[in-house]
Formats: C-alpha cells, structure tokens, sequence
C-alpha cells in the first residue's frame, strides 16, 4: 500500500482469527486504506517511528464481533486505531496529527476494563475533512 504499511496488517484482526471471520476488503476499500495511508499513516510514521496499527479495516462480520458502531469508518477503510504505547508519546502523536495533517476524526481512546489505549483516525475522499479532533479526558 505505501513503503511501511501493507494491507496484510491494515485487515488484520486476531478476533477475525479467532472466529474464522473472512475481513477482506473490496477494491475500492483498499485504495481507501491507501489514502489513508497516504496522507495519515506514512507522516506519522516518518515522524515517529514505528507505528502499529491495532484495529484498519472492518468487514460488517467483524465490526459486529467487536462491537463498532454501524456507521463506523473502518467498515468503508477510511479509519484505524494506532496503538499508544504510553501517554506522552500518545498526545504527541494526537497534537502532530491536530496541528499538520488532514483529517475527518482523530479521537483519543480507551477501554476502562484494561487501561488500553489508542487513537482512532480517519481519512475521507467523499466529502471534505471536518477534521473533528476529541483529546484525551483525564
């Protein structure tokens, strides 16, 4: 897809794996990964190194599984959920994308039950960006 991200890992899913769910994307929803690749991802990762993906594409089965919401961006390929290895690498990621990338969402997240964190971005090509940004609540 672009020079550090392949596909293989913007559809990878253990949970998919786990269930025997099939997540392949359509054509048009690869080269929305791309873009958002493109324009998101690669920055991110020129800027900072390595940057795993937890959670790219979603088929419908999938998104079900993990309990997305119907309008998810992940089902269309335009989203996915970086993974924070700590705090302050995880607002200077948050404030580089803010500050100098396009974007539709950028949303800090968690799960309470475990402490995990992430940050869900997303990247359209149907619309303009809103470019809606949600930081950290602590």
């Amino acid at each position: 897809m672009t020079e550090h991200f392949s596909l293989e890992e913007m559809v990878r899913s253990g949970v998919a794996i786990r269930r025997k769910i099939d997540n392949s994307p359509s054509p048009s929803d690869v080269e929305r990964l791309r873009q958002l690749c493109v324009h998101v991802l690669e920055p991110v990762r020129r800027r900072f190194g390595v940057t795993r993906i937890s959670s790219g594409y979603r088929s419908a089965a999938l998104n079900d599984a993990v309990g997305g919401v119907a309008t998810s961006q992940h089902l269309r390929g335009e989203a996915a959920d970086i993974h924070i290895s700590d705090m302050e690498t995880g607002r200077r990621i948050y404030d580089y994308i803010r500050r100098n990338l396009d974007f539709d969402q950028l949303l800090f997240e968690h799960r309470m039950s475990n402490g995990c964190r992430w940050l869900h971005v997303s990247y359209t090509t149907r619309r303009p960006n809103r470019r809606q940004a949600r930081p950290v609540e602590c």
